[in-house]
């Protein structure tokens, strides 16, 4: 039977984390083993970003993660490899040239094309020596003496270390399905509570199901005890609620105040870049028109004419003939306009997972399990995720970055 040092790494699962830790690992001169339930992998990358893969931010700030774990250790995993250095590895040693899209500050393939981000990942770990095998589901992980056992349905593999990449439970239909959650919970990680982040949201009945297509750039702010959060993006009204960068950015706060079964997250909503006082000069400003007329030049027009009536005033209302109480009413719903959401599209449409492994349980230098030599957790698997914008991505690469160095130095051990 080989010894432990001349034992694979196995890597379970061919997402974005799972190929950086697989490749970094064989860079480090470890056998790697990656093992994945799909037939190529990579099926998250292909999807993202509407086909075109949104590969990194043009900036990232700690405090734009959400986690229930210690802020510090986040911060430290985020700068082990930081985004200059990320976006060099991605244009010179993978050979990915990246543009900046200006508008919204993301950088994207050159090419668009978000299979070309997947094939150089899987082409790259290749080159590095990584043997992949594919469909091929893992059933559980467990150590026996000083190896790991990888159980899975085409019989099992010795490791001398494994990296568990194997994501959350957003976007089930991509290849999704938690395996990694349940294997690190049985194995004692304490997993903090897991629900669907970033995921539109949804109102039964849909008060604005005639909008469905209307698309803006808001501003929402959810009021907390601590302080306001606040986001700005793109909107985009559909037939069962709401989506956009704005509106997933803010769900989770939506989604966790659901799920305790307390009061419901208020979320306001401003609608343009006005202000209350800016609104209130423009609606006393001296002029013929009516106040259809003004809302339109600064809004949708389907939006104006629904705000309009939410204020219970007639589309040929004279700006003239406005009074001030009728001038106070649609000020408060042009600048903090109270989001009727009822509930949310759940993981079948979140792009991530909330919650996940407690950051105190591993080690922030390499990922290493504090309970358990030789498992590595990296990815959605772990308690943290970032706002739309390719700070997901960033997390992935960074944390299966240092899963597979990790791993690599262990299989040395």
């Amino acid at each position: 039977m080989p010894t432990r040092a001349g034992l694979p790494v196995v890597v379970v699962g061919a997402g974005a984390a799972g190929l950086m830790a697989a490749r970094f690992a064989a860079v480090a001169r470890a056998p790697v083993v990656l093992v994945e339930r799909t037939r190529l992998g990579g099926k998250k990358i292909v999807v993202s970003g509407g086909g075109r893969c949104n590969v990194l931010p043009s900036e990232v700030r700690a405090e734009q993660f959400v986690t229930a774990s210690s802020p510090n250790t986040l911060r430290n995993l985020l700068r082990s490899w930081p985004l200059a250095e990320q976006r060099r590895y991605f244009e010179d040693e993978l050979r990915l040239p990246l543009a900046l899209e200006q508008e919204t500050g993301k950088l994207f393939p050159t090419s668009n094309r978000s299979t070309d981000v997947r094939d150089r990942l899987l082409a790259t770990a290749r080159e590095a020596g990584v043997s992949f095998s594919f469909d091929t589901r893992v059933d559980d992980v467990r150590p026996e003496d000083d190896a790991w056992i990888v159980e899975t349905d085409g019989g099992p593999l010795r490791a001398s270390a494994v990296v568990l990449a194997t994501g959350g439970l957003s976007v089930p239909n991509t290849g999704s399905d938690g395996i990694g959650l349940k294997i690190a919970r049985r194995l004692g990680h304490t997993i903090h509570r897991l629900y669907p982040a970033l995921t539109p949201l949804t109102a039964e009945p849909s008060p604005h199901a005639d909008l469905a297509g209307v698309s803006l750039s808001v501003r929402i702010e959810a009021p907390q005890q601590k302080g306001a959060f606040v986001t700005e993006g793109g909107f985009l009204f559909t037939h069962r609620g709401w989506s956009g960068p704005a509106a997933l950015n803010v769900s989770h706060l939506a989604t966790l105040s659901r799920l305790d079964g307390g009061p419901q997250q208020p979320l306001l909503v401003r609608w343009a870049e006005h202000e209350a006082e800016d609104w209130e000069a423009l609606l006393q400003a001296p002029g013929a028109g009516t106040v259809a007329s003004l809302l339109r030049r600064h809004l949708p027009a389907r939006l104006a004419d629904q705000l309009l009536t939410e204020a219970g005033l007639p589309l040929d209302h004279p700006l003239a003939h406005l009074r001030r109480e009728e001038r106070a009413r649609l000020v408060r719903l042009l600048t903090a306009y109270p989001l009727p959401w009822t509930g949310d599209e759940g993981y079948k449409k979140a792009e991530v997972t909330g919650g996940g492994v407690a950051l105190s349980e591993v080690d922030h230098k390499t990922l290493e399990s504090r309970r358990h030599p030789g498992l590595f957790l990296c990815g959605e698997m772990l308690d943290a995720f970032g706002p739309i914008g390719g700070y997901n991505f960033l997390w992935a690469w960074a944390t299966g970055r240092l899963a597979g160095l990790g791993a690599a130095a262990a299989q040395g051990r």
